[in-house]
């Protein structure tokens, strides 16, 4: 699987978005990590449809939108309309998985879900054929800047061996180092909102990420 970077917003100047989306883009970034909270999934409110539907009007790089919202299938629709490419919704919300996982898919994007530390896998090997990636939260859902969880990289190691088709996506903690640790356990996909957007040079972070995620990934090829 490609190696890919999705600079999370949430940890971006939110009086410059437009800017910082434009930093992301001449990083070379694959995707644009869009976090959604509603204050009540997670206890933290984040930002909503109207944002995402203005953002895609300045930014041509896929919008990975992580749904960290108690009724995703309500609200497929509208995060699908706003241009949303990606949508990903948490196994733990209220919505049935697979109503929420056929929605997604009928409304022509790609569905993802995303589950937190404490969740095992089990729940989403039903849908695995439907899905084109899962998310694997390596800190608690709800705030930026928080340590990764090396405790989770057993689940992705479990999953990757069950799922080589798929994008296994990991968000919380990621810098140069820990980018190494969940690309050993079979992670190709990093969400890194403070590494990217704290850095004095975007370009050169996405960069490191990158060669380190693939450096670390050949070595398991060996």
């Amino acid at each position: 699987m490609d190696i890919k970077i999705s600079p999370s917003i949430l940890a971006s100047d939110y009086a410059n978005l437009q800017s910082e989306l434009e930093k992301c883009e001449k990083a070379g970034a694959d995707l644009i990590h869009i976090d959604v909270m509603d204050g009540h999934f997670v206890p933290n409110i984040s930002i909503g449809i109207p944002v995402v539907e203005a953002l895609k009007k300045i930014c041509k790089v896929p919008f990975d939108v992580h749904l960290m919202i108690s009724d995703p299938l309500k609200y497929a629709e509208a995060f699908a309309n706003a241009g949303a490419d990606i949508i990903c919704f948490h196994i733990e919300s209220d919505s049935d998985p697979v109503k929420t996982v056929d929605k997604i898919l009928a409304l022509g994007k790609k569905a993802a879900v995303a589950i937190k530390p404490d969740t095992d896998i089990d729940g989403i090997i039903p849908l695995l054929n439907k899905l084109s990636m899962v998310l694997v939260m390596t800190v608690e859902p709800g705030f930026g800047g928080q340590s990764f969880m090396e405790s989770t990289m057993p689940k992705i190691e479990k999953l990757r061996k069950i799922a080589e088709h798929i994008d296994i996506e990991v968000d919380g903690g990621i810098n140069a180092e820990t980018v190494k640790i969940a690309s050993r356990a079979g992670a190709n996909v990093f969400v890194a909102g403070s590494a990217v957007f704290k850095s004095d040079d975007p370009c050169k972070t996405v960069g490191i990420l990158k060669e380190n995620a693939a450096n670390e990934k050949e070595k398991t090829l060996l």
